[in-house]
């Protein structure tokens, strides 16, 4: 009797743990019947006739409706190569929409349709409030099939996917394919709170991992489309890295705190206020910093023709910079850093204790390396497979102009400087090394000796 006791006990208390777990899943029908109407369809037609066919191409995405006057929200790369665009709303409506504005750098673009009709337009959220693990619903039309609803959660927040200068994604399992693009991804008070934009996936369909745009994001972007038909952005003409915990240890400064400064731009307005290759950045704006993406948005939203404070670390002590925020230029194409062979023979590991070799700058390796005439500081001539020079990216051809910010006049003064450093406990230096347009910091360790 007693066995049979346990054996109904094992039975029932699964059954009444799904009846639980079912009844804690919320159903999403209300929810969708009320936001479905805000969400369209949109196709970009494109009368370029294709190589492989010979006939005009189609882009399928989404949208939803932000106002009563038919403003459209929808990704750039939906529209960018489109000459005419078909907007289907929930009636199976169709209409021609124009374009306000496009903003490549943030893959957002804003349409417009004139429907003579009144529309349902959705309610923008705010994704600064947003948590992992909050249920959320994405609408769109995936593989043109029309509006489809999935339910996920929001599986991480500010994911960078080396889409662009502000990727600040949120990161979903709602299943999210191809024809999604553009489309509204819904809290649960049915408010928006992302516009989805991208998927990770190795067969070109949804697997479980899917990326949208925070709307807070989107809120500047498009009120700066509206306003001008592009986003005019703020600049300061910096180039920045993030810190690390070996980079902080050299400049004496808490790890992962601000941001590092490469370099400045000539005549810009940071190098105009002071600011250096090597300092870093720990506040702008009365806003801590904590990575490079955040402090290169919060600039591009800073009203131009503003000043701005900036607190900065520098020779281990604070100090805080006012910068003018002039409008950002237009972007060129930096000319490409060409390497001439290098010798084959490697020395020895105890003959190259930073795990490098580097050689003086002098009128023939500038013309062999196609160096800059003004080049300074010495170039890397051979690396250790295995060095930490080596795993940190350091490569034949670069530029070192500083160790430990000091200056590097030659290949004598590196050599001594990297001695000291190995006779004070065999410490990590802190390089300079100068890119095509900017420096950036290396911190590398020593190789280890007996």
């Amino acid at each position: 009797m007693r066995l049979l006791s346990i054996l109904i006990c094992v039975l029932i208390l699964p059954q009444s743990l799904i009846k639980e777990a079912r009844a804690q899943i919320p159903s999403f029908a209300d929810l969708t019947e009320k936001l479905t109407p805000g969400v369209v369809n949109i196709s970009g037609f494109s009368n370029a006739q294709s190589e492989d066919d010979a006939a005009p191409s189609e882009a399928l995405g989404s949208g939803f409706i932000i106002d009563s006057a038919g403003h459209i929200i929808t990704n750039n790369h939906v529209i960018d190569k489109a000459d005419s665009i078909s907007v289907t709303l929930h009636d199976n409506t169709k209409l021609e929409a124009d374009v306000i504005g496009t903003d490549p750098k943030t893959d957002l673009a804003l349409i417009k349709i004139n429907a003579n009709r009144p529309l349902s337009p959705v309610t923008l959220g705010n994704s600064d409030k947003i948590r992992v693990g909050d249920w959320i619903l994405a609408i769109g039309n995936p593989f043109g099939l029309g509006s489809s609803v999935t339910a996920g959660i929001i599986s991480a927040k500010s994911r960078d996917i080396e889409s662009g200068p502000y990727d600040s994604f949120i990161q979903t399992d709602a299943a999210i394919n191809q024809g999604n693009s553009g489309g509204p991804m819904f809290n649960m008070s049915g408010e928006v709170i992302g516009i989805s934009s991208a998927i990770f996936s190795t067969t070109g369909a949804n697997q479980g991992i899917g990326f949208a745009i925070p709307v807070n994001l989107a809120n500047w972007v498009i009120s700066q489309l509206k306003q001008h038909g592009t986003v005019k952005r703020g600049w300061i003409g910096i180039k920045i890295q993030p810190n690390t915990p070996e980079i902080s240890a050299n400049l004496g400064i808490n790890a992962n705190q601000g941001v590092v400064v490469s370099g400045t731009s000539e005549t810009s307005p940071a190098r105009e206020a002071g600011l250096q290759a090597g300092d870093i950045i720990l506040n702008f704006n009365n806003l801590p910093i904590d990575n490079t993406k955040n402090l290169s948005r919060l600039i591009a939203e800073t009203p131009i023709g503003t000043k701005a404070p900036m607190e900065i670390w520098r020779n281990q002590q604070k100090m805080t910079l006012t910068i003018p925020i002039e409008e950002m230029p237009e972007e060129t194409l930096p000319t490409p850093h060409q390497n001439a062979d290098m010798p084959d023979t490697a020395p020895a590991a105890e003959e190259l204790p930073s795990g490098i070799l580097v050689s003086d700058i002098t009128p023939e390796t500038i013309s062999q390396y196609a160096l800059k005439p003004d080049t300074t500081g010495v170039i890397v001539t051979d690396v250790l497979p295995n060095s930490d020079a080596a795993r940190k990216g350091i490569k034949l051809g670069d530029i070192i102009v500083k160790l430990d910010k000091r200056d590097i006049p030659n290949a004598t003064a590196f050599n001594d400087y990297v001695s000291e450093a190995r006779r004070e406990n065999n410490r990590p230096v802190l390089l300079a090394i100068q890119g095509s347009d900017a420096i950036h910091f290396v911190a590398v360790k020593l190789m280890p000796h007996d």
